[in-house]
C-alpha cells in the first residue's frame, strides 16, 4: 500500500536495502552471473533494486515470496536490459509467481471455425501490456537447461515493437537485414534438427515459433554462451550487439580457452 501512495503522489519508490551477505548468497545460486565483468555486476545490482522498487510482486496459489526469491528474480529479469535500460519494461507493473508450473485457460478457433477450450500447462508467460507470470522451483528442482525468468523477459523485449515474432526493437547501429538473416537461417536449421530428433543441446521448445527461438537462445546466451557461440555463431554475434555484452569471452577465459 505504501508503494501505491508513493506512486500516486509522484514520489519515487523506496529501494529495498540489501547487505553484501545477501547479495553473495543469492548470486551464488545464479552462477552465470560470473560471465559479467565486475562493473556490469555492480550495475546489475543497482538495476535490480530499481526494478524491485517499481514493480509489484504477488505470490500465487499461496506461495509466500521471501526477499531472496525477489532478489533472484530481479537480478535475472534485469540481466537482458542491463545495457538497454529499465525503460524497456515500462507500461506494466505486475510479476506473479507460481509454485511450479501452472495452468492457463486457452480458447482457439480452428480453420473450420470450431472453438476449442483447454488448459495449457506452462512454466511462464508474458502478457503484452500486462504482468509477467513465472514459476518458481526451490533448490535445484527447475527443469534442466531452462531459465524461465530470462525467457519471459526476453518476450517482454520482443513485445516492445509489437507482436512476439523474434524481432525486438534493435539497438542503434544494428541491421534488421543482418538480424533476419542470422536468426532466419538458424531457426530453419534448428527446426530441421528438432524434426529429425537430433539432440540439439538447446531446448527444442525454441522450434515452436521464431519468438520462442529468440527467447530460448537468449536464455542460452546468458547461461551457457559457449554453446550458443558454437552452435549458431551468427545469432550469438547479433545478441552481443543487442544485449551489449560478450559472455562467451568471459566464459572462455574462465575455462582457460
Amino acid at each position: 500500500m505504501l508503494q501505491l501512495f508513493r506512486r500516486l503522489l509522484g514520489i519515487p519508490p523506496a529501494r529495498p536495502l540489501v547487505d553484501e551477505s545477501q547479495w553473495r548468497r543469492v548470486e551464488a545460486r545464479l552462477p552465470f552471473l560470473d560471465h559479467l565483468v565486475p562493473d556490469d555486476r555492480l550495475r546489475l545490482r543497482e538495476m535490480a533494486l530499481a526494478f524491485l522498487g517499481c514493480k509489484e510482486f504477488h505470490g500465487a496459489q499461496g506461495l509466500e515470496l521471501d526477499d531472496d526469491m525477489l532478489l533472484a528474480i530481479a537480478l535475472q529479469a534485469c540481466l537482458p536490459v542491463l545495457h538497454i535500460g529499465l525503460q524497456a519494461y515500462e507500461g506494466w507493473v505486475g510479476v506473479i509467481v507460481y509454485p511450479g508450473d501452472f495452468l492457463i485457460p486457452r480458447r482457439i478457433v480452428d480453420e473450420a471455425g470450431v472453438l476449442h477450450e483447454y488448459e495449457d500447462e506452462v512454466l511462464g508467460e508474458a502478457w503484452a501490456g500486462g504482468p509477467v507470470l513465472l514459476s518458481w522451483f526451490p533448490g535445484n528442482d527447475a527443469p534442466a537447461g531452462v531459465n524461465v525468468v530470462i525467457h519471459e523477459f526476453a518476450h517482454k523485449l520482443d513485445m516492445e515493437n509489437g507482436d512476439v515474432d523474434g524481432l525486438p526493437r534493435l539497438r542503434p547501429g544494428m541491421s534488421r537485414r543482418d538480424w533476419a538473416k542470422a536468426f532466419g537461417e538458424a531457426y530453419e536449421a534448428f527446426c530441421a534438427e528438432v524434426d529429425r530428433g537430433i539432440d540439439t543441446t538447446i531446448d527444442p521448445y525454441g522450434a515452436e515459433h521464431p519468438g520462442e527461438f529468440f527467447a530460448v537462445v537468449s536464455e542460452v546466451f546468458f547461461e551457457d554462451p559457449l554453446v550458443l557461440h558454437r552452435r549458431f555463431p551468427a545469432v550469438y554475434d547479433q545478441l552481443v550487439h543487442f544485449y551489449g555484452m560478450d559472455p562467451a569471452a568471459r566464459a572462455a577465459a574462465a575455462a582457460g580457452g
